[in-house]
């Protein structure tokens, strides 16, 4: 397991470790932003690596049952040992990252506890957090229901006030109105914060969050009214199916009116709704917070992926002699690299743009609390825009290091298989992708439709601003060296995206109505919000490449993999920048000869930047991106653990393989 053995004998991928141009300590902690981050992750990450409870190799083996009481496992042993160490916060939930299996625990911590934070009041925290972190209680967050998910809206689950008892009755009126998804639902939570349309007076107030226990806490069962369980088995082998995604009905369900989480509103004894001095904008920063994890998990999965196809990819040998001499290193084949490095470089654009996402939340955070929402809306798209593109991004980039692994690839004990049907979900969880491109579209209209009154756009749409100079430029590329400028790279992406808006815009004016002009556009707009993002992402890159970084080699590196991402993206948008007049079509060819150039730059560093990512071979979970790279023998020995090859003559020979080669099947008469 463990990293620090480039020397050890055996070590496979040696000579490509030694062909590497920086310092790979230095990378390490330039990826996770500092000498303490790498030291903590390592240290939880051979923590959970050496202890055998948290073995999982065996998980695609498992039958649904084995694997949820497998999961239940190593929650409780997690927990323990987080206990029995006194681990901090931060060490506490790196350790639960490394555990590596989906389970309510992600739930509970990820959303019950900032739901209460984020809507309870003071008296409503101290009453139920305490119980929260110490797991007295378990949590989880029941909004989407069997007919509503990304509208929130319409959800269909009523909590109505009666005076009579001074409490809430929540029911589920409809089949449709049955949460449903919910993970930590089907079997381990005992309360819930449930999403409801608050009824009082006769008036319907729209969808309020309220906590309601499920499960008795002394037997675990259904408390009256309560109809739960799990869902079904999910896309894959292992990966998601640790988790008890749930269904839940209520039967006039009663609970006390202080469960109403009521920081932004209340219902008063006498049945008066009323909305409290807290601003309903500090909703928002739950959001903000729980997109912003997001993000960062993209990178996490996609760095793992191409951990995987980078170093099989050094391994694996195929065609390349005509004379019986040694055959080719897959990763040679200029095919491979222009599939693979563009992925290596958005791990580490998603990684830059990840942590300046982290810093937004604290400065929104500090402005909402000031009273300061300027930035809210821009924010809001930053996020909701960011959790799209890399999400979609990421799944489709799992799936595509599955095929540049070859047909091993697909084999469960690659890791691939598993790692893609654990994280295809982010695409819709926490909002459809699509949906959430759509709202940024809309900000991206409402910006551009103020830019006539002088109000300058902020932060990320800054370079709106400058709408006469960017209609109009000219890209000044002349050789394919000049695509190395940032400048140059920055102004075309600025281009790209203003242009594609105000094009949106124009056409949406022109239908008879607004409403109506969004719908027929959307199509465009959809494409409008990634241009937007990608530009995003490209100008953290820069910005980040243009900080000091140190370590021998390291600022180079990340130089190169910026302008890889950068130069990628234009090219497989290249009907984007040529359409909206940003570069010529020569303009174009340059970047993708310059693009050809950089990948040879990449290719003797591939192998020491995914080392650098600093992943146990327990974490990976594949026998493929083994770090000492010896894949066959360990392919051969995982094969032989599989139930089937339990018995040499398999189940079932007796009554139908022998029967058969015998020819003596027993013919049923007609």
């Amino acid at each position: 397991m463990a990293m620090d053995h480039a020397a050890a004998e055996g070590d496979h991928l040696a000579a490509e470790r030694a062909a590497a141009r920086f310092d790979v300590e230095a990378m390490k902690v330039a990826w996770a932003g500092s000498r303490h981050a790498v030291d903590v992750a390592d240290r939880m990450a051979r923590l959970v690596a050496s202890d055998p409870v948290f073995r999982k190799d065996n998980r695609t083996m498992l039958s649904r049952k084995d694997l949820f009481k497998d999961t239940l496992r190593k929650a409780a042993h997690a927990w323990k040992r987080i206990v029995e160490l006194r681990l901090t916060e931060e060490e506490a939930s790196l350790l639960r990252q490394y555990v590596d299996q989906p389970g309510y625990v992600d739930l509970h911590w990820g959303m019950f506890v900032p739901a209460i934070k984020g809507q309870g009041t003071e008296e409503q925290q101290k009453k139920w957090l305490p119980l929260a972190y110490k797991f007295q209680i378990i949590g989880c967050y029941a909004q989407t229901e069997l007919g509503h998910g990304s509208n929130v809206q319409g959800l269909e689950t009523t909590a109505t006030f009666d005076p009579k008892t001074d409490g809430f009755v929540i029911h589920s009126p409809t089949l449709t109105s049955s949460k449903w998804w919910p993970g930590g639902l089907g079997k381990a939570s005992t309360h819930a914060v449930v999403y409801a349309r608050l009824i009082t007076e006769g008036k319907d107030y729209g969808i309020h969050g309220f906590i309601v226990q499920l499960r008795s806490l002394e037997d675990h069962s259904p408390l009256p009214g309560v109809t739960l369980g799990d869902i079904g088995g999910k896309f894959g082998s292992g990966a998601y199916n640790s988790m008890d995604n749930g269904v839940l009905r209520f039967d006039h369900v009663r609970i006390p009116r202080d469960q109403m989480l009521m920081r932004l509103s209340q219902v008063t004894r006498e049945g008066k709704y009323v909305n409290s001095d807290v601003p309903k904008q500090l909703l928002y920063g739950t959001m903000v917070y729980v997109r912003q994890s997001i993000v960062a998990d993209a990178s996490k999965a996609l760095s793992r992926a191409v951990c995987i196809a980078v170093r099989y990819s050094a391994i694996r040998k195929q065609f390349g002699s005509q004379d019986g001499g040694p055959e080719t290193q897959v990763l040679n084949y200029r095919t491979q690299q222009s599939r693979l490095f563009p992925l290596l470089a958005s791990a580490y654009a998603f990684r830059f743009v990840g942590d300046w996402l982290n810093w937004l939340y604290t400065d929104v955070t500090q402005k909402l609390e000031a009273k300061d929402y300027s930035t809210l809306q821009e924010a809001h798209a930053c996020t909701a825009g960011l959790k799209a593109v890399t999400t979609s991004a990421t799944a489709d980039a799992i799936e595509e290091c599955r095929k540049l692994c070859g047909g091993h690839g697909y084999l469960n004990s690659s890791g691939l298989p598993e790692l893609f049907a654990v994280y295809v979900p982010a695409c819709t969880y926490e909002g459809d992708n699509v949906v959430l491109l759509l709202q940024v579209a809309r900000i991206l209209m409402k910006t551009v439709s103020q830019l006539t009154s002088g109000k300058q756009p902020v932060g990320t749409m800054a370079y709106m601003g400058k709408v006469q100079h960017l209609m109009q430029s000219k890209c000044a590329v002349k050789t394919a060296e000049d695509w190395l400028n940032p400048a140059f790279i920055q102004e075309a992406f600025e281009a790209r995206a203003l242009r594609m808006a105000v094009n949106c815009a124009q056409n949406i004016g022109q239908a008879a109505n607004q409403e109506e002009g969004f719908y027929e556009r959307s199509p465009d707009l959809l494409e409008s919000a990634v241009a937007h993002i990608q530009l995003i992402i490209v100008t953290k890159f820069i910005e980040k490449v243009q900080q000091d970084i140190p370590g021998h080699g390291v600022k180079e590196q990340l130089q190169n993999l910026c302008n890889v991402y950068a130069l990628y993206i234009l090219h497989k948008h290249l009907g984007d920048f040529l359409a909206t007049g940003c570069i010529t079509p020569k303009q174009g060819a340059l970047a993708n000869e310059q693009l050809g150039k950089l990948y040879a730059q990449v290719r003797p560093n591939a192998v020491a930047l995914v080392d650098a990512f600093n992943y146990t071979d327990h974490y990976l979970g594949s026998v493929l991106g083994r770090y000492d790279g010896n894949v066959y023998p360990a392919l051969y020995e995982e094969a032989w653990k599989d139930p089937l090859n339990e018995t040499v003559v398999p189940e079932g020979y007796h009554e139908y393989l022998h029967p058969l080669l015998k020819q003596q099947l027993k013919l049923s008469r007609l």
